[in-house]
């Protein structure tokens, strides 16, 4: 049993939910009493950044969706056990820059894997540990990717290659997520101004944290 909380943020490819994430940290830090702790998938902790660099290397083009699929599934076990669930278990807020339900929509949705066998891997993974609340930030494929293509600063890796209709299906496998887990997700409209969508996700963080606060 964990006595934490743990929040995902999704969205497809230009979506803006890192700088958002980056930019709620010090307004968290200054409302919320409970250590926060800030990770992203893949990635988080040594072993999951090196197979971080394998899925994403521009030059790994001939990747197999199954193979691309299994080194997510790896790089999130290896943060779970490690840095996720003990944060948990010590009562940190975690917030976690993509979780489970980017499997589903991008190697569901939009490499037309097995949705159930995802479905699977993720509970193996996480030990079916879903997140308490998801923020998903929407953005039409077109947008995302145009911000992709001005943003100097960004990491450019192979997913942000593909084709729009790659992108396309994976917007259309979140919305899929959206409609049969309201309870979870919440749906923030990322074409608003930046400072505007912070705002309403700072907004839903702490209405969460207080509706369950004790």
């Amino acid at each position: 049993m964990t006595n934490g909380y743990l929040l995902s943020f999704e969205g497809p490819d230009g979506a803006g939910k890192t700088t958002v994430l980056e930019m709620l940290f010090p307004l968290l830090k200054e409302k919320v009493s409970q250590p926060i702790l800030i990770t992203r998938e893949p990635g988080g902790v040594q072993i999951s950044e090196r197979i971080r660099d394998v899925i994403l290397d521009i030059n790994h083009t001939q990747m197999d969706s199954k193979t691309e699929l299994l080194l997510y599934i790896a790089a999130r076990r290896q943060h779970w056990v490690e840095k996720v669930a003990p944060a948990l278990e010590e009562g940190h807020l975690v917030l976690i820059d993509r979780f489970i339900d980017s499997s589903v929509a991008y190697q569901g949705a939009g490499r037309g894997l097995d949705k159930e066998a995802i479905s699977w891997l993720n509970d193996y993974a996480t030990d079916k540990r879903q997140p308490d609340m998801t923020l998903y930030f929407d953005v039409p494929s077109e947008v995302g990717l145009k911000r992709i293509s001005q943003n100097e600063n960004r990491e450019i890796n192979r997913l942000d290659l593909e084709a729009l209709e790659l992108h396309q299906k994976v917007r259309s496998g979140y919305l899929a997520l959206v409609n049969s887990n309201h309870d979870r997700i919440v749906t923030i409209d990322a074409t608003k101004p930046l400072n505007e969508v912070v705002k309403i996700a700072y907004s839903h963080i702490i209405g969460f944290l207080e509706k369950h606060s004790i």
